[in-house]
């Protein structure tokens, strides 16, 4: 076997790991009823018995045939129904309402630590963690495309890039893909609009580019997705899917909203005019001329023939002209008041509240309501947000692993291929405060169980209380009491540290640096005889006769430890001081380096 992957290019050794001819797990379960596999024996009781056996496996073979074509006959079926929600998803991105919650939702999910670091990577081998971090932060420049990655996620439900291999430096660049045009094909289905005569029985996962007519590897494309409604399989389910048909009633709502208030809104007037005693055919035509005679000649433009308008005062749809037959009516002119009840949209937010549900983003982040808890983030008001994103921080992760694995199997790392993690930063800080408080109560009720009460026993021991309380299994237990032993050990260990170690160096250099000088006014050693006092007995004083005492020679200087130059060739070593004499003197190796160069360049010749 490995004979024959040393044969194989790296695209096919590629194909052959989890590419479409190993069908990534999908293939349908197998039996062998050849003669040579059939149980010889003599005991009729057990022949029948396994021949029943290899009936009934045939049986369930052929049920899982009949499921798996009715489930991708499903899939097929859902594809014009996922065109229609795809360009739903793109008229409700114009709803800022709906077009906030997905920036909501790319930027929780992609929120960077306390190092800055968007993307956390964990593994035993720093080579490895290396290599994925060049990977992901320069290669992909994941701190940029993550975002709208998670974004097109949240939105369509999917999101296809295109990974730019190279035979040497594996993932090289990376190009978003057009969702809508990228068709997933698992084992079974075939492209509608595919050229390729290629059964699809023999093919396994992979992805078909409709408007070019381009099919891919699956690991040339990483398919992010959301999974959450099997009906939708093998896609994913977008975030704004539960809310499709609750944005179509508040856009109408809306509408009608608007209509009524520029219909209703305004003022009217009633003009009341003086018909007397005019016949009844003759009232219609004489309360026009004189509504007419409101209005100001209509204009028209010689050269182009228009009418213009402009100087219409008064749009007769938006009065009234009343005939009346009573001398005596008063206010020939009434003004009718416009709608009172336009600040009820009751309707209008319990649709709202309707769409805020589905969409699952907190309130007060969208703008329905005031910002409570001094603006922290969404997780601090909701914890079940902080749950939706996790779900969409998985699906990320997910994916972003099949990239590393591709990326490290072309490297050669085949082996390394399950040495790292891959983690988001968890948004949720409340999440993480209600764990405390609930450790917190755990660690009260287990001194509770574990305090032994005045002339009693206490009421559980230490290892029933473990195992209830905290989970510990019997393995745990043993492993954490040995750890208890080994920390009393090593702290009986540090008491005596005072009687071990009686001098470490540390302050040495302080010492000499900062040694008594001459000047100092530190008292002089008690064994040094203090001079005689004047005008008293001693010694004569010496008048002459001798040589002068000379000058006493200046205190010669402390050296520096920065100003001493070791000839150590800047090797950094471990000593005791600065300029400690414990250290590697590579100067003599310096100056045999030429003789070994000649002696080597006469091996080379030779």
């Amino acid at each position: 076997m490995e004979n024959n992957n040393q044969n194989l290019t790296i695209w096919q050794r590629l194909s052959k790991t989890f590419g479409p001819n190993s069908l990534l797990g999908q293939d349908l379960p197998t039996y062998s009823l050849d003669k040579k596999e059939l149980l010889k024996t003599t005991d009729k009781q057990e022949y029948e018995k396994e021949k029943l056996q290899a009936q009934q496996s045939m049986y369930l073979s052929g049920q899982w045939a009949k499921i798996e074509n009715n489930l991708y006959t499903q899939a097929i079926y859902y594809e014009p129904t996922r065109l229609a929600s795809f360009y739903d998803y793109e008229s409700m991105e114009f709803t800022p309402e709906i077009s906030t919650a997905l920036d909501i939702y790319a930027e929780e999910s992609t929120t960077p630590n306390q190092d800055g670091y968007i993307l956390q990577i964990y593994s035993e081998s720093k080579r490895v963690k290396g290599i994925l971090t060049d990977l992901f932060n320069n290669v992909l420049d994941i701190n940029t495309n993550l975002q709208m990655w998670t974004r097109n996620t949240c939105k369509y439900g999917d999101n296809f890039v295109y990974l730019k291999l190279d035979s040497e430096k594996g993932v090289v660049g990376c190009m978003q893909l057009p969702n809508i045009e990228i068709e997933r094909l698992e084992r079974g289905m075939a492209a509608k609009s595919i050229n390729a005569e290629v059964d699809p029985k023999d093919k396994g996962l992979r992805f078909h580019w409709k408007v070019k007519d381009m099919e891919f590897n699956s690991w040339e494309v990483a398919h992010f997705r959301l999974l959450g409604d099997d009906r939708k399989l093998p896609y994913g389910t977008s975030m704004l899917e539960k809310a499709r048909r609750i944005w179509k009633q508040l856009l109408l709502s809306e509408d009608a909203m608007l209509i009524y208030r520029t219909s209703r809104a305004p003022e009217r007037r009633v003009f009341k005019v003086f018909v007397g005693n005019m016949d009844d055919k003759d009232v219609e035509a004489y309360v026009q001329r004189v509504a007419n005679k409101f209005k100001r000649d209509q204009i028209v433009d010689n050269k182009t023939g228009n009418v213009d308008l402009r100087f219409n005062q008064m749009a007769v749809d938006q009065d009234y002209f009343v005939p009346v037959r009573d001398v005596t009516q008063t206010m020939p002119i009434e003004t009718l008041p416009g709608a009172t009840n336009l600040s009820e949209i009751a309707d209008i937010e319990y649709i709202q509240k309707k769409l805020v549900t589905a969409l699952r983003v907190p309130k007060a982040y969208l703008g329905f309501e005031e910002v409570v808890g001094d603006g922290k983030n969404l997780s601090l008001q909701d914890i079940r947000f902080a749950r939706t994103i996790n779900k969409i921080q998985k699906a990320m992760i997910s994916e972003m692993n099949k990239i590393a694995i591709v990326h490290l199997f072309i490297l050669g790392f085949e082996d390394e291929l399950q040495n790292f993690t891959l983690g988001l930063t968890n948004p949720s800080k409340q999440a993480d405060l209600l764990m405390i408080d609930v450790w917190k109560e755990k660690v009260l009720l287990y001194k509770d169980l574990v305090t032994e009460i005045p002339n009693t026993l206490s009421p559980t021991s230490a290892t029933w209380a473990k195992k209830h309380i905290f989970g510990f299994s019997d393995e745990d237990i043993k492993l954490d009491t040995q750890q208890q032993r080994l920390e009393r050990a090593v702290a009986a260990e540090l008491v005596n540290t005072a009687t071990v170690i009686t001098h470490t160096g540390m302050f040495d250099i302080v010492d000499r640096l900062y040694k008594t000088k001459s000047g100092s006014t530190e008292n002089p050693p008690s064994d040094v005889p203090a001079p005689p006092p004047s005008g008293g007995g001693g010694s004569l004083p010496d008048f002459g006769g001798g040589a002068e005492p000379s000058e006493p020679a200046p205190p010669a200087e402390e050296t520096l430890p920065e100003n001493k130059k070791n000839d150590n060739l800047n090797i950094l070593l471990e000593n005791d001081d600065i300029y400690g004499d414990k250290y590697i003197d590579l100067s003599k190796g310096k100056n045999s380096l030429g003789s070994m160069e000649n002696e080597l360049s006469k091996l080379l010749r030779d």
